[in-house]
């Protein structure tokens, strides 16, 4: 009998942690305040095919299913029909849709397109993808879509529409076009043939959702073409997994990158944006909700979390997401009104990076407001351009047309060396043409006129010789190579980034993900706040802060501060005017002295400054 009670009291304490709900609020309560809030911000949640069958085979599992939504104010459930060689029969599908509608959840189907078995064929290549050249990947998968679409009203395809087959077969149908070009044609016609039609066929009414996931400066090599797709699909979600920022497991990537990529793909996507989708992979309680807060301040007014077997094991992040949960909804609905703005970052759909892999993540984590745009931003103040948008062979004309319209125009030395009549611009920067290549690996910047050694290497591809132009920022190697230069108009700045390339992914066998720590995140503060700096905007709030400070400037006005170090940080914030403020996420009055207003924030913590009317 000892026995016996020892484990239900551990099961009923296990219970407890797993579903513990925010002070104040019952956990009965959490379920009915988060249906109250849907129209700001949802909470879903996907099930993989395997938990599917674990879970919704028996009586006690769907039991503790809805226990577990219920208690952590999950509405919506993506319910996969196949995963890695295992299709859920059409009758279990069946019964776990109507189970899960008659509690009071919403359901969509889903698919994640990978081998197993004998269901398709695998790939010849480093990652376990599918060949999609070969007629069994594509009829099988065809025939799981025949019987799954008449069971749902909207269906979503999971990150894995893409390939890097190397196969004899892949070759063949390649020809002479490049991987990307290949990849990206096969990839958007079986789009069609495989999922859309075959659904659409056997269910006129369905929703047909794309998922991309999050590495969006690599999409195009392996097939997903975002000029193309999501005009295709009836709806689009994005992947804003960034996981742990200090940790190998998943790329080292920064907490922006959620930020970045679901924004850069809105704008392609248009009306048909919907969810942002993260994960527990590699993460602790602080990584997962951090996930959730970058998704929203994107746009993001559903957060679909990957996936529900972490719900049934436990996981720290669960209990601050109920906790963080009206906050999340409030900001959710402030960022529906008024999105964030700052300095534009230009990217094209299907562009190379070169050097500059994944740049646009590490802008924003020196405290720059940036904000992507898959077209050339013609009318903002502060444009941010890296190599990717040289692919636009028309950059450097709109570029000098911008500055004719007195516009700031930061740029890499990257987009220089590539972009068409990129000398045009080098003169109005006041640096000398061509650049020459000098790879610089370096441990040591200068700054207040002394060699300070930083923690992780930092890497440059070009020699830049000022011709006019003020050097800002020096590297503190022999070579004293140029980090950073500014024109005496003080209108063009010139930045000698080196984040990754395909040599660095290369060296390490690395794929998709950042493959290594950078030192560009190291640099002392002076050296963040003269980056920082050159893309501030004219009568916006001022940041003296370290890197890992991240600034998002609302469009009313107000804005978060977010500190990402494993540190206390003083962060000083001259706001061009004398303001009352006070912090939207907790109601503290935030008291300037005179117009600068100075925050001690714990490490891994967030501040929403809100003018008081």
């Amino acid at each position: 009998m000892g026995k016996v009670l020892t484990v239900f009291i551990f099961l009923l304490g296990f219970l407890l942690v797993r579903c513990s709900a925010p002070e104040n609020v019952k956990n009965d309560d959490v379920w009915n305040y988060a249906i109250s809030r849907k129209d700001d911000l949802s909470l879903s949640v996907y099930v993989t095919a395997h938990t599917v069958q674990k879970m919704f085979a028996t009586e006690e599992g769907r039991r503790e299913t809805v226990s577990l939504l219920r208690c952590n104010g999950i509405s919506r459930v993506y319910v996969e029909v196949y995963r890695s060689g295992l299709v859920v029969s059409p009758e279990l599908l069946e019964e776990s849709v109507a189970f899960l509608q008659n509690n009071g959840s919403e359901v969509v189907g889903g698919i994640a397109t990978v081998p197993g078995g004998d269901f398709g064929v695998k790939q010849e290549g480093v990652l376990g993808w599918f060949n999609w050249q070969n007629e069994k990947t594509q009829n099988d998968l065809r025939n799981v879509m025949k019987d799954a679409a008449p069971l749902f009203d909207t269906f979503i395809i999971d990150d894995f529409l893409c390939t890097a087959d190397t196969s004899r077969e892949s070759k063949t149908a390649k020809g002479d076009r490049s991987w990307s070009e290949y990849r990206r044609a096969l990839l958007t016609e079986l789009s069609e043939s495989v999922f859309i039609q075959p659904a659409k066929a056997a269910n006129p009414d369905i929703n047909m959702i794309i998922k991309f996931p999050q590495w969006y400066d690599r999409f195009h090599l392996f097939g997903y073409d975002l000029a193309k797709e999501p005009a295709l699909f009836d709806g689009v979600w994005v992947g804003t997994e960034t996981r742990g920022q200090y940790t190998q497991r998943f790329g080292f990537v920064q907490p922006y990158e959620g930020f970045i990529n679901y924004r850069w793909i809105s704008t392609l996507a248009g009306d048909k944006m919907g969810g942002a989708w993260f994960d527990h992979g590699d993460c602790t309680d602080l990584d997962f909700i951090e996930q959730a807060w970058q998704s929203v301040l994107a746009g993001a007014k559903e957060l679909v979390i990957f996936n529900f077997g972490s719900f049934i094991s436990g996981h720290p992040g669960h209990h601050l997401l109920r906790q963080d949960f009206e906050k999340l909804a409030d900001l959710a609905a402030a960022v529906a009104k008024n999105p964030i703005q700052g300095t534009v970052a230009y990217k094209p759909p299907n562009s190379d990076a070169g050097g500059d892999l994944y740049l646009m993540d590490y802008m924003g984590m020196f405290g720059i407001s940036l904000i992507p745009e898959s077209e050339y931003p013609e009318d903002a103040e502060v444009i941010f351009l890296p190599t990717q948008a040289a692919a636009d062979n028309a950059v450097i004309e709109k570029a000098i047309q911008s500055l004719n319209k007195g516009a700031k125009i930061v740029v890499t030395t990257g987009f220089l060396a590539h972009a068409k009549n990129g000398e045009k611009l080098a003169k109005l920067a006041q640096i000398k043409w061509p650049l020459s290549p000098a790879k610089t690996i370096t441990q040591s910047v200068i700054n207040n006129g002394k060699a300070e050694q930083i923690e992780f290497p930092m890497s440059m591809d070009y020699k830049i010789v000022p011709e006019g132009a003020k050097t800002l920022l020096t590297t503190g190697d022999l070579s004293n190579n140029a980090f950073m230069v500014q024109n005496e108009s003080k209108n063009i700045a010139v930045i000698n980034t080196h984040t990754f390339s395909q040599e660095d992914f290369d060296a390490v066998g690395e794929v998709l993900l950042c493959p290594r720590q950078l030192g560009l995140l190291e640099v002392p503060r002076q050296w963040a706040n003269t980056i920082r700096k050159s893309c501030q905007q004219n009568n916006l709030p001022e940041i003296n802060a370290p890197t890992r400070v991240t600034f998002q400037n609302l469009s009313d006005g107000s804005f978060v501060i977010h500190n990402y170090n494993r540190a206390k940080t003083l962060v000083e914030i001259n706001l061009m005017e004398k303001s009352r403020l006070v912090d939207g996420f907790t109601g503290e009055i935030l008291q300037p002295e005179g117009q600068v207003l100075k925050l001690e924030m714990a490490p891994r913590s967030r501040v929403w400054c809100k003018k008081v009317n």
